[in-house]
């Protein structure tokens, strides 16, 4: 009886502490809303478009929580999507006099920074002004802010101006103290996402193909910095070994990477000189969000070019967390893609793709949508930060493709890992196995126990049928001989500006460009640009979140130190087992 009263408490309070979140929710919401009502989100008069370089670079601005109206702080997180539309307009808005580059830690993809950066060259050509400030500009604050007309230096500040690299993490060391080993069947002699599991280092073709798209990647930065700064591309480039990191602040206006040492109140005195304000008038700042959310002049029609974002790695299925990062499932992408197939206002439709890939047998399936999606109406894809491994499987059979010089491409091979973790549930956890089974592979692909010599030659020769399935599929869509695509195949991974060349993609541009195409392909002239599918709401991460939080903890408390290994082999053991994807952690820097 006792028990029973305890349970009954216990509910009780479960659903009191649910309800009290619900109402704190709704609360919060409904302030969101009436603040938002509230503040017109208009560009003020007079106004200067600041952005803050901090944080990251994602595909998609999400719908914003409600908690945002309590601060009018931008977030760390710029939405790519949102960014380019803010930029856009602002070139055309005679409220918005000039944009102030803050600069910080950066993250996003080179092609991504690529896009933005193409974005402020047309804002200057406009006619407008940028200024930049940063204590400390990393290589993608200053790719980007390399583009104003000045660019303002703190006297205690840096410049890390210092050349590319790539650091892959190894996890074999780890995997053997811990028990596990990993059974690595691949095609591709460059398809370098198993490395970390099975090597100390990189391989010989992995270091050369690392180096190459390094080089290529950096080669454009050089490029577009010496175009702004006036500079000779083999000068900026000498000046990346020598005087960038932990030089004096003096050495960057010495060497004209930057143009004027400045505290931040200087700055704004600079930027109230150029908007001729007096001295006692405080700037009127407008943020991204605002510019993107101005009205648009463009007279609206029924003929659309839809864009459908594709982003995140592609799986079978979604699986749910809170954190999780975007995903491209099958089931949810297939339902988008077949809308705007039936959809008869949809004329053409460019599939921004931005992915390393995932399951191969998910990329085969919205393959085969885009090709359903393709004899109806044009597809163009337009290629983001990644579009490699499975991000290429559901681009290569477009009418067109098109890529920034920076992204990152190709990848075409196949791999499969399955984990065997008999030594860290036996021998390290003391767990002991039994099985009974009807017939001879009944139990395979158990963690318990390593493949055996038939069940190896199996899983390779369905990895190989999944290469010729995939290079199939390339050579189809790409008009091209399938020998030719094995042999710039084998997993390699090409830059956009590589990829042009040896015919993986159409053409170098950004996804306005890729719009274009696909207007002229379904012949219009007159067409509204629409985006699906719509941004998930701020607490959809939330109500997706899965009740496994015990067993985390638990396994947390008992691994230790062994955990975070062990959490990567349970997240590799949840995929499906065949993969067409990028390395799991590049660590581009």
């Amino acid at each position: 009886m006792k028990e029973f009263f305890k349970y009954v408490l216990a509910t009780i309070v479960g659903i009191i502490l649910t309800s009290i979140i619900f109402t704190v929710i709704t609360i919060v919401s409904l302030a969101g809303m009436m603040a938002s009502e509230g503040a017109s989100g208009s560009v003020p008069k007079n106004s200067v478009l600041r952005i803050r370089l901090q944080g990251e670079v994602v595909d998609r601005a999400g719908e914003g929580s409600p908690m945002d109206f309590l601060s009018r702080e931008e977030n760390l997180t710029i939405g790519l999507d949102q960014a380019l539309d803010a930029l856009k307009k602002a070139a055309k808005n005679d409220r918005v006099k000039g944009i102030y580059l803050e600069a910080g830690s950066f993250a996003a993809y080179p092609a991504d920074l690529q896009e933005l950066r193409r974005a402020l060259v047309e804002f200057k050509e406009a006619g407008k002004w940028i200024v930049s400030y940063g204590d400390m500009y990393d290589r993608g604050a200053y790719y980007l802010c390399s583009v104003a007309d000045e660019v303002f230096l703190n006297p205690s500040g840096m410049i890390d101006w210092s050349g590319m690299s790539s650091q892959p993490i190894f996890y074999t060391g780890l995997m053997k103290k811990i028990g596990v080993k990993m059974q690595v069947f691949k095609v591709g002699t460059y398809k370098s996402a198993v490395e970390p599991f099975i090597n100390t280092e990189m391989s010989d073709a992995n270091r050369e193909q690392t180096m190459s798209y390094l080089s290529s990647i950096w080669n454009n930065m050089l490029k577009d910095v010496a175009a702004s700064r006036k500079l000779e591309v083999d000068a900026l480039n000498a000046l990346a070994d020598t005087a960038t990191v932990l030089s004096e602040a003096q050495t960057y206006i010495e060497n004209k990477l930057a143009d004027k040492l400045a505290y931040l109140s200087d700055v704004k005195e600079a930027l109230k000189q150029r908007l001729e304000l007096d001295d006692d008038k405080d700037i009127a700042f407008t943020s991204i969000a605002d510019v993107a959310a101005a009205d648009n002049l463009e007279d609206k029609v029924d003929e659309e070019v839809a864009v459908y974002y594709a982003y995140g790695e592609i799986n079978d299925s979604k699986s749910f967390g809170l954190n999780q990062e975007h995903q491209i499932t099958t089931k949810e992408t297939i339902t988008d893609l077949q809308k705007l197939r039936k959809d008869k206002d949809v004329k053409a439709v460019v599939i921004r793709v931005n992915s390393p890939g995932g399951s191969a047998f998910a990329s085969e399936q919205i393959w085969h949508e885009v090709q359903l999606l393709r004899a109806e109406k044009p597809v163009v894809v337009s290629m983001g930060g990644l579009a490699a491994s499975g991000g290429y499987y559901i681009s290569c059979g477009a009418n067109k493709i098109y890529a920034e010089p920076m992204t990152l491409t190709g990848s075409i091979g196949i791999f499969g890992m399955i984990p065997d973790a008999s030594e860290l549930l036996t021998q390290k956890l003391g767990l002991t196995f039994d099985v009974v089974k009807t017939n001879a592979m009944s139990d395979f692909g158990s963690l318990t126990r390593p493949f055996n010599a038939n069940e190896a030659a199996k899983m390779q020769k369905y990895i190989n049928q999944g290469y010729e399935l995939f290079t199939g599929r390339v050579a189809s869509g790409r008009a091209m001989a399938q020998d030719s695509v094995k042999v710039i195949g084998e997993g390699r991974v090409w830059t956009g500006e590589q990829a042009l060349k040896i015919g993986l993609v159409d053409k170098l541009g950004n996804l306005d460009d890729a719009v274009k195409a696909a207007a002229e392909l379904a012949e219009l002239e007159k067409y509204t640009v629409g985006r699906y599918p719509a941004a998930e709401p701020w607490y959809s991460s939330l109500l997706d979140k899965s009740s496994n939080e015990y067993l985390e903890s638990q396994m947390r408390a008992a691994l230790g130190e062994y955990y975070p290994a062990f959490s990567l082999v349970r997240r590799i053991g949840k995929m499906n087992p065949v993969q067409a994807r990028m390395p799991f952690d590049p660590n581009i820097k």
